[in-house]
């Protein structure tokens, strides 16, 4: 058991079982003759419920938070180039996806026995929010291990608490070396043999100390390399992202000016429409006024007709 064991184990637990399980680490350190380590475990800070809920998002759904961190990045180099309504588009999909993921991280919460209220939910986002805007509280998120809430604003991240800080055990002390022949040294030596056995042990140790300067800094300059490359092909990466947002977004207005030409070119012919429809109610009203006034003609028509037929055949009988 380590320090970097019992915190992985602490900051996974839910809330209420931190405090347990943290002495219960501490007994068996100190059970185990380490008391060192159960001071230690004594001082890893219990997280708010805020900040166990972005733990448990992180866990849960790393690669999406690595993706939230790395949109951070590509956000901000967009910025630098887009237009207005492109930044605005860009700021919808944001709120989108921070609302997307706290609601996950919620719902994550409940499947594991922890009810959110409204105020850790607000600090929920708020910690998503910096971790989208600032890369070091991107960063503490990743690292799973928050003590407390982040919130962002235009002049940095408030609450970013530093990854916790391991103990590592130390190395072996380094045994003296043998004389040669394996023989040991005279008990009593001269002082001119003890001048030159200091002298060696001094060279002998100067020389160690400088091929382990040279071995770490030829680590330090490969692993630098390596980060100089990596982040080389990621920038590469993020500008074509960009690039391509940028031609999506073009593609997109393009189309959003062709179909709204489309609805004015509709609305034009709506309304004309709507005036031929107008014009052809009106021949309507007055077709329906002609029909009733021929109707009523026909009928007085046809009554004065059978009139004169009835007073034709009375003549004709008399």
């Amino acid at each position: 058991m380590d320090l970097d064991e019992v915190a992985d184990e602490l900051y996974a637990v839910p809330p209420d079982q931190f405090v347990a399980v943290r002495g219960q680490r501490q007994d068996d350190a100190r059970a185990a003759g380490n008391r060192t380590l159960a001071r230690e475990i004594g001082a890893v800070p219990k997280p708010t419920a805020a900040a166990w809920v972005c733990n448990l998002l992180v866990r849960e759904q790393r690669a999406e938070i690595e993706g939230l961190v790395e949109l951070g990045d590509l956000l901000r180099q967009a910025q630098e180039s887009l237009a207005g309504d492109q930044l605005r588009a860009l700021d919808r999909q944001r709120s989108q996806l921070l609302t997307a993921l706290t609601r996950q991280a919620t719902a994550l919460a409940r499947e594991h026995g922890v009810r959110v209220g409204s105020t850790v939910e607000t600090q929920v986002a708020d910690t998503l929010r910096a971790a989208l805007a600032d890369p070091e509280a991107g960063q503490a998120l990743l690292s799973g291990r928050l003590t407390g809430a982040m919130s962002y604003s235009g002049l940095g991240t408030t609450g970013i608490r530093p990854a916790l800080r391991l103990v590592r055990p130390r190395p072996e002390q380094r045994e003296a070396p043998a004389t040669r022949g394996g023989t040991a040294a005279p008990r009593r030596r001269s002082a001119e043999d003890a001048r030159r056995a200091a002298e060696e042990e001094a060279r002998r140790r100067e020389g160690e100390a400088r091929r382990a300067a040279e071995e770490r800094r030829r680590r330090e300059l490969e692993e630098a390399r390596a980060a100089a490359e990596e982040a080389t092909a990621l920038a590469a990466e993020a500008v074509a992202a960009a690039e391509e947002e940028r031609h999506r977004v073009d593609d997109l207005d393009a189309r959003r000016a062709d179909l709204q030409a489309r609805v004015e070119e509709l609305a034009d012919e709506l309304a004309r429409t709507e005036e031929e429809a107008a014009r052809t109610a009106e021949e309507l009203q007055r077709a329906e006024l002609h029909r009733r006034t021929a109707e009523r003609h026909a009928t007085e028509a046809a009554a004065a007709r059978d009139h004169a037929l009835a007073a034709l055949r009375a003549l004709e009988e008399g």
